[in-house]
């Protein structure tokens, strides 16, 4: 990571139905930090993180990295992005090699055998590589779902709701790659209904209102 990224909203807002969710946004989030997006059921948390992923058009506003609106560099962010949504995003007839493959190829990366494995065990999945993901437990595909980060070398993480559906040691384990993840100078915006310290690096607070 040679240079030193910058997210930044700029009068941001977002509406559902008629209905104002929230509006007149502004943040910017720099390199090593975190951003905790917060607020109440139904506000636009996920509207927002999907809005950062160029998956929804911003409604008013815009959003920009390293300074430039991100729909005038779509191919460029999207090497620098991991999107990890509430669906764990696993191709079900595949096994789990072959999609932590397919995923690391769309972000311009080639992993090895052995660092998939290195990953699997890591996240506690080991000797699962070969198995088809249809096979695996919820809890299984979400690690194997998480494990893609270690695998990324995107500079920008958006996480809705990683914690969901996992054990103590999970949340801890994410908790420190992420944490690893800022101390090498990338950045990461998430969303959260247990409030998670990451390493030693405080929260950057975004709460959501109409």
């Amino acid at each position: 990571m040679n240079t030193q990224p910058t997210l930044t909203f700029s009068k941001l807002g977002c509406s559902r139905g008629g209905r104002q969710l929230f509006r007149d946004v502004d943040c910017t989030l720099q390199s090593g930090r975190w951003l905790y997006v917060a607020g109440a059921n139904g506000v636009g948390k996920t509207s927002l993180l999907r809005m950062v992923c160029g998956l929804a058009p911003t409604e008013a506003g815009e959003i920009a990295w390293n300074g430039k609106p991100i729909h005038s560099q779509r191919d460029a962010y999207r090497q620098d992005l991991c999107y990890l949504g509430h669906l764990n995003a696993l191709q079900e007839s595949m096994t789990v090699s072959e999609n932590l493959c397919f995923i690391a190829a769309l972000g311009g990366t080639a992993p090895d055998k052995v660092q998939i494995n290195d990953v699997l065990t890591h996240f506690g999945v080991r000797g699962r590589g070969e198995q088809l993901v249809r096979h695996l437990s919820q809890g299984q595909k979400r690690r194997v779902a998480l494990s893609r980060l270690a695998l990324s070398q995107a500079r920008l993480w958006v996480l809705d709701e990683p914690f969901v559906a996992m054990d103590e040691a999970g949340v801890r384990m994410l908790a420190d790659l992420i944490a690893a993840h800022l101390a090498k100078g990338g950045m990461a915006v998430l969303t959260s209904h247990q409030q998670v310290p990451i390493g030693d690096v405080p929260a950057q607070m975004l709460e959501l209102r109409a």
